[in-house]
């Protein structure tokens, strides 16, 4: 069977972990990749690697959400693939969490999601083609103490990409959730001598995320978890 074809590829939320390892996998398949972030300092030598475009943009505000893209239509066309990154957490106890910041943090990690997927979908829809693929975390369906921002953000964006998938599936458009159960290696977060598998390797994950965009229609799945092997869940 003939695989599905994608040119351009939208990462916003990028960081130096999943994101670039989506970025550097997307390339290495020929789609243009452009990155989005709030700052976009850290990225230039992931931009230098890949050939991605650099767009800063606060993913949690409607206007700039729209003007990124408008400028990724005019610089590589229209995405047809859409991956939203973006989360942020607030921890502490229920009583003592400032309300501002964790309105902001669930605009972060759900609002901001709603934004990006509201304008992928709209040049999607027209050719009955593309793919939105949305980043949760065990959060979305295990909340924890002292974590009740990141559960309240990451359960929005899940019940958004299950409805978005019953939408839009039927239209040509494959809707993805990803629970991310475990943490991800990074130079921040080095792998423990003592327990050398207990983290996700990054790579690893970016290659579930293409292996489900290359899936068939006839077979498309709307979530995927990845954990490590050694990981209780």
């Amino acid at each position: 069977m003939q695989k599905p074809q994608f040119k351009s590829a939208l990462i916003v939320g990028t960081g130096p972990g999943l994101s670039a390892s989506l970025a550097r996998l997307f390339a290495e398949n020929g789609l243009k990749v452009a990155l989005a972030a709030r700052s976009t300092d850290k990225l230039a030598a992931l931009a230098a690697e890949t050939g991605a475009a650099l767009h800063a943009c606060n993913a949690a505000d409607a206007s700039e959400v729209a003007r990124l893209f408008e400028a990724v239509d005019k610089a590589q066309g229209a995405p047809d693939v859409v991956i939203y990154n973006a989360s942020a957490r607030v921890r502490g106890a229920l009583i003592d969490l400032n309300p501002d910041d964790v309105k902001r943090a669930v605009e972060i990690s759900a609002f901001g999601g709603f934004l990006v997927s509201q304008q992928a979908a709209r040049r999607m829809l027209p050719k009955a083609h593309g793919a939105i693929f949305l980043t949760g975390a065990t959060a979305g369906v295990k909340g924890f103490a002292l974590s009740a921002t990141f559960a309240m953000g990451k359960f929005a964006l899940r019940g958004l990409a299950q409805s978005m998938a019953r939408e839009l599936s039927p239209k040509g458009i494959h809707v993805a959730h990803f629970v991310i159960d475990g943490g991800i290696r990074s130079a921040a977060r080095p792998i423990p001598a003592d327990n050398p598998d207990s983290l996700l390797d990054p790579d690893a994950i970016a290659q579930t995320y293409w292996d489900t965009l290359m899936q068939q229609r006839s077979a498309w799945s709307w979530e995927i978890e990845v954990r490590p092997w050694v990981e209780k869940f």
